[in-house]
């Protein structure tokens, strides 16, 4: 990881729940050096990628960034893009929806919504980048990734996140398969327990994979059916989506099979 690299890390950190950060705190979250972090918040709150709480000195994310954000907008405009079409998958499947763009080898969200219509919701985190071999909208955006890329990420160890996160190469390679197969993703449990999620990718320009559109569904409610008729929803979704965003879908998909969504027989679809 390299100095800048180091730096930018940092702002990463930030969440919903952890808004302010103090210097103690980025070294016990890093394990590195106090003097280094020291340096590097320093040099953030400089360019005004961070700034400080007047009293307790703590960090929070800077004005800088919002110029930036609101200057990406305007240029590529992707969440008023994407922001209504989220919305009204949400309302029609009566569960979360989300938007996400490629990020390095991750996602990054963009834009959801939640009708909560429901005592049970799922939980999403913003500031949370999505790893691309453990949810649907990862896996769903992988499998239209450049073969080198694919490659990259099933040469190297796949970290686990439950204990149904794809950890086997060979699976993560099954799932791809079905995925170019059906244009639609679906894991269960893989990155939070008890949540459920169908992705279909997104496509930009000359059909290159931009990130993914993205359902998730707590496992209670998670029935095959269910995943089944929001796939189907998704996929004219993501695809209006890609429209949007100047793309095309690069290839037709095979119309998916009868109780597509049960664990089971979708295993033996892959198989």
């Amino acid at each position: 990881m390299g100095t800048i690299t180091k730096a930018l890390d940092l702002l990463t950190l930030f969440a919903r729940d952890r808004a302010e950060i103090g210097l103690g705190e980025f070294v016990r979250l890093t394990g590195r050096d106090k003097a280094t972090i020291h340096r590097h918040l320093t040099e953030l709150t400089e360019n005004g990628y961070l700034e400080q709480h007047p009293d307790t000195r703590a960090y929070r994310l800077g004005p800088a960034l919002l110029r930036l954000s609101a200057l990406r907008e305007t240029l590529f405009p992707v969440r008023k893009l994407l922001q209504p079409i989220v919305f009204e998958l949400s309302e029609t499947v009566g569960e979360l929806a989300h938007a996400s763009l490629l990020q390095g080898d991750a996602l990054s969200p963009v834009a959801h919504s939640d009708p909560a219509l429901h005592g049970i919701q799922v939980n999403f985190e913003i500031a949370e980048m999505l790893p691309l071999h453990a949810t649907s909208s990862g896996i769903a955006a992988l499998a239209f990734c450049p073969e080198e890329w694919q490659a990259r990420i099933l040469s190297r160890p796949l970290s686990r996140f439950t204990d149904r996160t794809i950890s086997d190469p060979a699976d993560l390679k099954a799932e791809i398969d079905m995925v170019r197969r059906y244009g639609v993703a679906s894991v269960a449990g893989a990155f939070d327990e008890g949540v459920s999620s169908v992705g279909a990718p997104l496509f930009g320009e000359g059909g290159r994979v931009l990130g993914s559109l993205a359902v998730a569904v707590p496992s209670v409610r998670a029935k095959p059916e269910k995943l089944r008729d929001i796939a189907l929803k998704l996929s004219k979704e993501a695809e209006r989506a890609s429209t949007a965003l100047g793309g095309t879908v690069p290839r037709n998909f095979e119309d998916l099979p009868p109780h597509w969504g049960d664990e089971t027989t979708t295993r033996q679809v892959i198989t």
